[in-house]
């Protein structure tokens, strides 16, 4: 029996006794009830800003052109502004995003369907794709334990030490791997010796504060060090092969930014960054306890219990250090996607993971999401958007003498913060990569400076827990209070921001530009 009968029901049970006028009133409120059980008005509050994002961008496309932009560049202007609003409040999940991305090419761009395919699928999508496969294999012959007693073994029980071991492995490891996939399979070594250092979290909240954000914030600055330490790298790359570089132009070959390029301009800054991490997070929280030598000795039994490591265990590192070398050797020829996707398959043949491991381990959608961003970002330089907005922020800029040099380096960082502490840094990288491209052009700096400068600071995404998945992973284990990322953040992105126009200004003129 559905609401509205039983309050039907209702009505007509207690009608025969009531006056006329009464009746009418109550049969008026009745009917309301059966409206409103009918109409989900929670489902409306929930996906408001979809709606807020729909009726903004409809109300600028009534709007009359700005001088300067074309139709179809104000669209693609729209359809991104929209998009970043959805990858903020993601009141629908991220993957619906991109099919809308899509969707908008099509049907107010004009473009032809096979068109908007293409650019879906390129080399960067390929390469996010391998490497995310690849992580699942990794994460599958669960070595946590025994890399927690590798950490040990080298820097001793001293909390300042290990929780500095601790940074170093997540950060060596995620700058080869991706963040999210190590921060996933450290976590559990992380809460292995808070746990074994008490089993009261009160006792041990600052000591799990430092040891956690290790993971979560060596990851982040690690994911800059490699193409494949992260989406935000692949993206970039892509986005200068697509806007700079001309088969027939031997001179546009600098745009072509391979493995052991990528390495020479950011892994300095990674390795710069680590124990700078430690003394900040050990500055903020002050851990309980300066030795955890009780965890250690209940950790080094259970690591001897697992016993040797196992085939499959040695097989999953010999595959991966194989990857690893066709990406610094051979992929400047068949690409990084390739030499990820012969990796991944090499995985599957072998039968060290199962295609049902790959296929519920890696998250399609944001593969999905990745191309569509990458797609959206490569129409909005063909039409021009990408450059009417670079001038437009350019002449705002401009005044504050911004517009060239270290002040808009510091520009392009801030602006970059501030974006992928609200979004993942990837879609942040999608994102902005036409617009401060196109800005290196118009302000006659160069793309690969200002390009490196956006990827960089992508990856400052310490103040909030949505910034990046590394952050994410940590705080799911429920130590940490969002208060704590926002407490140590500030000291973070202080502390990345300078050392990165350190590097700008003294480091990478010395290697090329």
């Amino acid at each position: 029996m559905t609401i509205a009968s039983l309050i039907y029901d209702s009505l007509i049970a207690h009608e025969p006794h009531d006056p006329w006028s009464i009746k009418i009133r109550r049969r008026g409120y009745q009917q309301m009830l059966v409206v409103r059980s009918q109409f989900n008005f929670y489902y409306f509050w929930e996906k408001r800003w979809f709606f807020i994002a729909m009726t903004l961008g409809a109300l600028l496309l009534s709007l009359p052109l700005p001088a300067g932009l074309s139709r179809e560049a104000e669209i693609v202007l729209i359809m991104s502004l929209v998009a970043t609003i959805l990858f903020i409040t993601e009141p629908v999940p991220l993957p619906a995003v991109a099919l809308l991305i899509i969707i908008g090419q099509i049907l107010l761009l004009g473009l032809d369907s096979s068109v908007v395919a293409k650019t879906l699928m390129n080399d960067s999508v390929l390469f996010i794709m391998g490497s995310l496969m690849l992580a699942v294999a990794v994460v599958k012959q669960n070595l946590d334990k025994r890399i927690a007693w590798l950490i040990i073994r080298v820097t001793g029980t001293k909390t300042s030490r290990v929780c500095f071991g601790i940074s170093m492995v997540s950060g060596i490891l995620a700058s080869f791997v991706g963040e999210h996939t190590v921060a996933a399979m450290m976590l559990p070594v992380g809460i292995t010796l808070i746990t074994l250092t008490s089993d009261d979290p009160k006792k041990v909240r600052n000591l799990a504060a430092v040891i956690l954000l290790s993971i979560a914030y060596g990851c982040s600055v690690a994911g800059i060090g490699t193409p494949s330490g992260g989406a935000r790298n692949a993206i970039m790359i892509g986005y200068w092969k697509e806007f700079f570089y001309d088969p027939t132009n031997p001179e546009t070959r600098k745009f072509l930014i391979d493995y052991v390029t990528w390495m020479a301009y950011a892994y300095p800054m990674f390795l710069i960054q680590l124990p700078f991490v430690t003394m900040i997070l050990l500055f903020t929280f002050r851990p309980e306890y300066v030795d955890i030598s009780r965890a250690v000795v209940r950790l080094r039994h259970q690591v001897e219990e697992q016993g040797p490591m196992r085939r499959t265990e040695w097989g999953t590192v010999l595959v991966f250090f194989m990857t690893l070398l066709g990406w610094i050797l051979i992929s400047d020829k068949i690409g990084m996607g390739t030499v990820a996707l012969l990796g991944a398959v090499t995985f599957l043949v072998t039968g060290l993971v199962r295609w049902e491991d790959v296929n519920s381990g890696v998250n399609w959608g944001v593969i999905l999401l990745y191309a569509a961003a990458i797609s959206l970002g490569v129409e909005m330089k063909v039409s021009g958007a990408a450059e009417w907005l670079a001038e437009t922020i350019l002449s705002y800029l401009a005044p504050f003498g911004a517009d060239h040099g270290l002040g808009l380096w510091a520009a392009v960082s801030g602006l970059t913060t501030a974006v992928t502490n609200t979004m993942s840094n990837g879609a942040a990288v999608a994102v902005l990569g036409p617009i401060v491209l196109k800005l290196a052009v118009v302000a006659q700096e160069s793309p690969i400076i200002i390009g490196f400068i956006t990827a960089v600071s992508s990856a400052f995404a310490y103040l909030t827990v949505v910034g990046t998945p590394a952050c994410t992973i940590v705080y799911a284990s429920g130590y940490l209070k969002a208060s704590d990322f926002l407490n140590v953040g500030w000291r973070m992105c202080l502390m990345s921001f300078l050392l990165l126009l350190a590097a700008t200004y003294f480091y990478w003129p010395m290697i090329g530009s």
